[in-house]
């Protein structure tokens, strides 16, 4: 059954490495998302190097959360761009990609509640604190 509680990790993973294949090779419909988002090609390769460094992050238990944080900013960029400039189908996808940066972002979601303890340790850590305030 613990195999299961990382579920959501290897779903976003997967989902997230997958896509890197179109954005570095510059596939027609990745340049074409980041040219009509005029982000072309900087915008695609930087945001496939943020999701290659999600994707690596998500995969290892200790920084799943960190991965998942990065992976979820990246997605609501995604969704809103296919919300207000792309639409949800892109060059007759029948909106798999939209669909596919919704469920990284639910995956991703469920990897933060899950992993929160963790992510809480790290920035008391990170902001000095060793214990929680008024404990």
């Amino acid at each position: 059954m613990q195999h299961l509680r990382r579920l959501p990790d290897v779903i976003a993973a997967v989902i997230l490495l997958q896509t890197l294949y179109f954005k570095f090779t510059a596939a027609a419909e990745s340049v074409w998302i980041f040219e009509k988002l005029g982000a072309e090609p900087v915008g695609r390769i930087g945001s496939g190097v943020i999701e290659l460094i999600a994707a690596a992050l998500l995969i290892m238990r200790p920084t799943a959360w960190m991965g998942a944080l990065l992976a979820l900013g990246t997605m609501a960029g995604a969704i809103l761009s296919h919300l207000t400039i792309l639409g949800i189908e892109v060059m007759g996808d029948g909106g798999t990609l939209f669909a596919l940066a919704v469920t990284v972002a639910v995956a991703s979601s469920w990897v933060l509640l899950r992993d929160r303890e963790r992510g809480l340790i790290f920035v008391r850590r990170f902001l000095g604190r060793s214990k929680p305030a008024g404990a």
